[in-house]
């Protein structure tokens, strides 16, 4: 099927901001790899309510999967929707006293202490799946650098097997030596998974290395480009 995955057409969302979040025209294709620049952190977030259809646009439409999102009219079918994303964000709270498996578990089962020999495995398949070493698995997250946090991150957002994954600046707070492996990181897991992947982020070298596709926001009129202010310091 070639349908997009998420649409967006002439979006208007106040979220009292000095303006609001506008965004003219955006369909992400399945497997697709797309990166958006433009966004600070409250836009960013924003813009994933609205996807994911936490909260409704003030104007215009937004598609996901083929259905509008005003017409999601329970919370059942809002779960179901939600079940499809997986959202890689430092919001997305990771208990720090607890190990990586444990944190990896917690999509499965509360019962954690000890953990079952069955979401064991599964939570070694997520962590092997997004590069964590072995010698991580039974350390504290509090005990972890930050690249090996955003890979329990995205571990813990690819539980569910989810048909988009979202990254809510995923370069925020790991250490320049590391963007490279980073990026390489995200573009693989969601080429390997066959799934869609939509990169909020301010670093275009980022956005470049783990997107296929990458546009800039114009915040005044809400279209998204790859032509222009972008492209000018790509060339710089």
């Amino acid at each position: 099927m070639n349908e997009p995955v998420l649409e967006l057409a002439d979006v208007s969302k106040d979220y009292h901001g000095l303006r609001p979040l506008r965004i003219a025209s955006l369909n992400v294709a399945r497997h697709e790899q797309l990166a958006l620049v433009g966004f600070d952190q409250p836009t960013a977030e924003t813009f994933i309510n609205l996807v994911t259809a936490a909260s409704l646009p003030d104007r215009g439409t937004i598609r996901l999967f083929g259905r509008a999102t005003t017409d999601i009219a329970t919370s059942d079918e809002w779960l179901g929707v939600v079940d499809r994303f997986g959202i890689v964000s430092r919001r997305a709270v990771l208990l720090g006293s607890l190990t990586v498996l444990q944190n990896l578990a917690m999509p499965f089962t509360l019962d954690i202490e000890p953990l079952a020999a069955d979401v064991r495995a599964q939570a070694i398949a997520l962590a092997r799946e997004t590069g964590l070493r072995e010698d991580t698995y039974d350390n504290a997250i509090d005990e972890l650098g930050p690249l090996d946090v955003f890979s329990v991150r995205l571990a813990r957002a690819l539980a569910l097997n989810p048909s988009v994954l979202i990254f809510e600046h995923p370069t925020a707070e790991v250490e320049p030596a590391d963007i490279a492996a980073l990026a390489a990181r995200c573009r693989a897991v969601a080429t390997q998974r066959g799934i869609a992947s939509v990169l909020l982020t301010a670093d275009r070298d980022f956005a470049s290395a783990a997107a296929s596709r990458v546009l800039m926001l114009d915040p005044a009129s809400g279209r998204l480009s790859s032509e222009g202010w972008f492209s000018r310091l790509r060339r710089g």
